[in-house]
């Protein structure tokens, strides 16, 4: 089963939710954050990624970041102000981006369901980002980072929606990069209704925010003295949007390279092509099964699916992303780890194939490559036998904002 459970949520008043709605913490750099929050003193960026405020020789994770952190949470629910529902409540948080559309369930999700395997994993984290989260929960006393699940669609939930979607909103507003953000709170019957069709629902998926919900898990741990190993205490539950599998919506997670590991690019292009059939190309998206590559300002397309050798049925090997990285990454550009590896370079899917052109034309980038994106089903198919796929594989979007739903623990 999947348990989901209404929150007294921290959120901003109707009138200042576009101020204070911020995008996720983590996809954005230091000066990109500085940036989108100059002049506006609502922004949650300010709480999420609180060294903005602080001298810019400041390190990320020095203790005055999240001792700020705590500061600027308590002058924003003062300010905007933040409100704390008076009753546990469920959500309904829909994304509009152009002519796609996606609805997803917000409340607290169980962590011992994600210790169970209940909620399911398709990524490994990194101690130094799990602690990051970690200290800026504690710090807060509240999670602020959401995290996207997804699930198989079901009937039930969707007939609560399209109810839900005839009554008035708590917030609709557009943000900057033109996404529209709807949430709705549910009635008593509804949230009944759709607590039972999760009850019903055998697994949940990780889609987005895995550091997030592992360092919620931690979180819980630390405070368990505190609150007497309580399973029902809100540090046991942690922040979370969960869609229908048939709405969620996965970009590619696009690659460059900075040098072509002593290889001229004539070498380069010959190593590639004994391993794959090479074509030159007008075409910079590939479909499934191929890529396409960017080398000396030309497009290349590298059709994978045509060797057996790969063919092995594995759901991480099937993958056009493990294939690039275990054929042409590693054994021709000496990429043993993407993840450590300065030389690598990831584009996210949203910034389209010109930024990749960019990137080489300007030679901060010798070669870069395009996928196509990871889908829906190939996420849960790794999910279901509890692999990992390749770092920054999925690039999901529209992202939710920070700072509309905080939950307090």
């Amino acid at each position: 089963m999947a348990l989901v459970r209404p929150f007294h949520a921290l959120r901003p008043v109707p009138e200042s939710a576009a101020a204070v709605a911020a995008v996720p913490y983590d996809v954005l750099s230091r000066s990109e954050a500085v940036d989108l929050a100059a002049g506006n003193p609502l922004s949650f960026l300010h709480v999420s990624r609180a060294e903005i405020d602080l001298d810019p020789a400041t390190d990320p994770y020095d203790e005055a970041v999240y001792r700020t952190a705590a500061d600027r949470l308590e002058t924003l629910r003062a300010a905007a102000p933040m409100v704390v529902e008076e009753t546990a409540s469920l959500y309904f948080y829909r994304l509009r981006d152009g002519s796609h559309e996606q609805t997803g369930l917000a409340g607290c999700y169980s962590v011992d369901e994600y210790d169970r395997g209940v909620i399911k994993r398709h990524e490994r984290t990194r101690p130094d980002k799990e602690d990051d989260r970690t200290r800026h929960m504690l710090a807060l006393g509240a999670q602020t980072g959401i995290v996207f699940l997804t699930y198989r669609m079901v009937a039930d939930v969707d007939a609560v929606k399209a109810r839900t979607f005839q009554r008035e909103a708590l917030f609709d507003m557009t943000a900057p990069d033109g996404v529209r953000h709807t949430l709705w709170r549910l009635t008593d019957d509804d949230q009944r209704a759709v607590i039972e069709a999760f009850s019903e629902i055998p697994w949940l998926y990780i889609a987005d925010g895995h550091h997030r919900i592992a360092s919620a898990a931690r979180a819980r741990t630390e405070l368990a003295p505190a609150n007497h190993h309580n399973p029902s205490a809100e540090a046991c539950y942690f922040l979370g949007v969960a869609f229908p599998d048939s709405e969620t919506r996965i970009l590619p997670y696009n690659r460059a390279v900075a040098d072509l590991a002593g290889l001229t690019s004539e070498d380069f292009l010959r190593a590639v092509k004994a391993r794959f059939p090479v074509l030159a190309s007008d075409e910079s998206t590939p479909p499934k099964g191929q890529i396409a590559m960017y080398l000396d300002r030309q497009w290349y397309r590298v059709d994978q699916s045509v060797s057996p050798a790969l063919a092995t049925g594995d759901a991480v090997d099937g993958l056009d992303v493990a294939r690039l990285q275990d054929q042409i990454l590693g054994p021709v550009l000496q990429v043993a780890d993407v993840r450590t590896d300065p030389r690598m370079i990831f584009v996210g899917g949203v910034r389209g194939t010109g930024a990749l052109e960019q990137l080489v034309d300007s030679g901060a980038a010798a070669v870069a490559f395009s996928l196509a994106a990871v889908t829906t089903d190939e996420l849960l198919s790794v999910s279901d036998v509890d692999a990992i796929m390749p770092p920054k594989s999925t690039w999901f979007e529209p992202k939710l904002r920070d700072g509309l739903l905080v939950h307090l623990i």
